[in-house]
């Protein structure tokens, strides 16, 4: 089995010079980031200048105008390189709320720059400490005064919010106890950081976690938003949010999948490498069955991956499909770690492998931007038609 086995065949001229790019950036890159939990701004930067984080802005505003399988398969090939994307995916799918709701002057205003690289809009400002994923709760506030409107409050779990120029903040601007929904009077604004900062309203701390992730708390103390940074209608932010979340849900499963093939390479080239007694190990049965059953799981949910880019791109609600997509992709990119940490033994605890460092960054998607039990719930619900559950 050749290596390009493991490459998906959609969009081949796209995957080959990812691959390229990739290869400047090998696993001395990332080690040396991990250990001192630094931000891969060349390779961002490298991304940018290459075209590949404006894939879905459409060409009149400087982007390439590709589908969302394309972008997948970029993403897909960065992880499957052994590279992170999570450090600028968000570039990709966070502006699409921008772009489906905002006004045409916000989209020129925004997108040029975005789609050059010149504007980083990698900060997505949803979860607070005291809500987690029930959005309904949210208590950070923006209240109109005038032209514009002030925001008081807290965000945690914001990736990336230190390299960033531009957010996408989620906040509330009409009382919880005036709405009937918790989700309802909820609202989102283009907020410029670096004029937040400027103003001394805004605080980013980060946050140190099991893998380098660049997550941070956000704190508004009386930050100032224009009025025209308002996307779409006051009120209805939470709905604006939900039409982007199934792109991100596709996007990230895309990377698990590239996970999953990097994870699966790296233990077949060791089982093949590695001798024992004479003979390598992957001539034990113990050692090959588990690479083919993780590959098989990764082809399946790669299927899966593509349907749901498929009818996304036909304009197709694809609430359980993006859902059911990332949910096996994060399934089967975790199940093939672990496989690849069984193949190598001792050395997949090793750093110069670079297993250990994928591990840790693959578990995220178990957990984040959505948790395997919420979608669960989800499918049972909103599928299966099962009473809700509490």
């Amino acid at each position: 089995m050749s290596p390009k086995s493991l490459q998906g065949t959609d969009y081949p001229e796209i995957r080959e010079e990812v691959i390229k790019l990739c290869k400047q950036y090998p696993g001395e890159y990332w080690r040396k980031l991990d250990r001192e939990m630094a931000y891969p701004s060349e390779f961002v930067k490298a991304l940018a200048d290459a075209g590949y984080l404006a894939a879905l802005i459409p060409e009149e505003y400087g982007g390439s105008g590709l589908p969302l399988s394309a972008s997948a398969a970029i993403l897909e090939e960065i992880q499957r390189a052994g590279c992170n994307g999570a450090a600028c995916h968000a570039q990709m799918y966070i502006m699409g709320a921008l772009l489906r709701h905002g006004s045409e002057a916000q989209k020129q205003q925004y997108l040029p720059g975005i789609a050059s690289g010149e504007l980083r809009l990698q900060a997505f400002g949803v979860t607070e400490p005291t809500s987690g994923t029930d959005t309904g709760a949210l208590k950070t506030v923006a209240e109109r005064r005038g032209d514009r409107y002030v925001v008081n409050g807290q965000k945690i779990w914001t990736s990336r919010a230190e390299h960033s120029d531009l957010m996408l903040l989620l906040a509330r601007t009409t009382p919880r106890d005036e709405v009937t929904r918790g989700i309802d009077g909820l609202s989102i604004f283009i907020l410029d950081m670096n004029a937040a900062r400027a103003a001394g309203g805004l605080a980013v701390r980060p946050i140190r976690t099991m893998m380098n992730h660049s997550t941070t708390q956000v704190f508004f103390d009386d930050v100032e938003v224009p009025a025209e940074n308002l996307i779409g209608e006051e009120g209805r932010g939470f709905r604006y949010i939900l039409s982007g979340m199934n792109a991100e849900r596709i996007l990230i499963a895309a990377e698990c999948i590239g996970d999953a093939k990097w994870f699966i390479e790296r233990a077949r080239d060791y089982a093949n490498e590695r001798v024992l007694f004479g003979r390598p190990i992957g001539q034990n049965q113990g050692v090959q069955f588990p690479i083919a059953k993780a590959y098989a799981q990764m082809r399946a949910a790669e299927l899966m991956v593509h349907h749901a880019a498929k009818r996304f791109e036909a304009g197709e609600n694809v609430g359980e499909q993006a859902n059911i997509a990332k949910m096996l992709a994060a399934d089967a990119s975790w199940a093939a770690a672990e496989v690849a940490v069984q193949t190598h033994g001792g050395f997949g605890f090793a750093e110069e492998y670079d297993v250990e460092r994928k591990f840790r960054e693959t578990r995220l998607y178990q957990v984040a931007p959505v948790s395997t039990n919420l979608i669960l719930s989800y499918v049972s619900e909103h599928v299966l038609g099962l009473p809700r559950s509490y």
